[in-house]
């Protein structure tokens, strides 16, 4: 993956997040003088939990797991950031001078455009329309992790794993996928995720195999979903 040359670097942000169009010209031109691409590895962590934040990262390509880990280890996929969206913890730590709370993982090699946080600060006191952008895309982010706290605290595990199964499935039915990966995705424990598929199995509505679950009944784990 190859980052842009700088003078092509803005068309690509305006073409991947259609806001910025908007831009006013003195705001376009500190963008432009600001920001810079950054290529990140497959695996790379781009950040730690209790992280200084120093830039504020769009990106391009590729996809970023947003994670919570315990004391204990125990893990939840807070939300992805793909092409097209930004953080909406990096937006937080720079908008209130905190750490990050939680860390970030590129599930795929990475590229995006990141602007330093003088330069974010800057565009943000001075432009209505950067303003505009960073609140939205703020504002939709937060509602994504509200839904995802009514879930873990009210949602039916079978329901949530139902939907999990059907949305990861590729066109063959295959979640490729181990128990701890979906028990890190919806925040439980691996065993009671063993339990649950073994039940969906018994009920055959699942294949289980290594590293992979089969969906072989996509009927009844909708019926499941849709009780929730």
């Amino acid at each position: 993956m190859t980052p842009p040359p700088p003078h092509a670097l803005i068309d690509r942000l305006v073409s991947g997040f259609s806001p910025l169009a908007t831009l006013e010209p003195e705001a376009r031109r500190l963008l432009a003088d600001a920001v810079r691409p950054v290529r990140v590895p497959d695996g790379a962590v781009m950040f730690r939990d209790g992280d200084t934040c120093e830039s504020y990262a769009l990106v391009l390509d590729g996809r970023v797991r947003v994670q919570k880990v315990s004391e204990s280890g125990r893990q939840i996929v807070l939300y992805r950031v793909e092409a097209g969206q930004t953080c909406v913890l990096t937006t937080n730590a720079l908008l209130a001078a905190l750490p990050y709370g939680a860390e970030g993982v590129a599930e795929t090699p990475v590229l995006a455009a990141v602007l330093p946080a003088d330069a974010f600060h800057a565009l943000l006191g001075q432009s209505a329309a950067f303003r505009r952008f960073v609140f939205s895309a703020y504002a939709t982010r937060l509602s994504d992790l509200l839904l995802l706290i009514d879930d873990v605290a009210f949602g039916r595990i079978d329901a949530r794993l139902a939907h999990l199964l059907l949305t990861r499935a590729d066109n063959g039915g295959i979640v490729r996928a181990t128990h701890q990966d979906l028990a890190i995705e919806l925040g439980t424990a691996r065993e009671v995720i063993s339990r649950q598929l073994k039940d969906f199995e018994r009920r055959g509505w699942v294949g289980a195999a290594r590293g992979q679950v089969r969906v072989t009944d996509a009927g009844a784990l909708e019926r499941i979903r849709g009780r929730d």
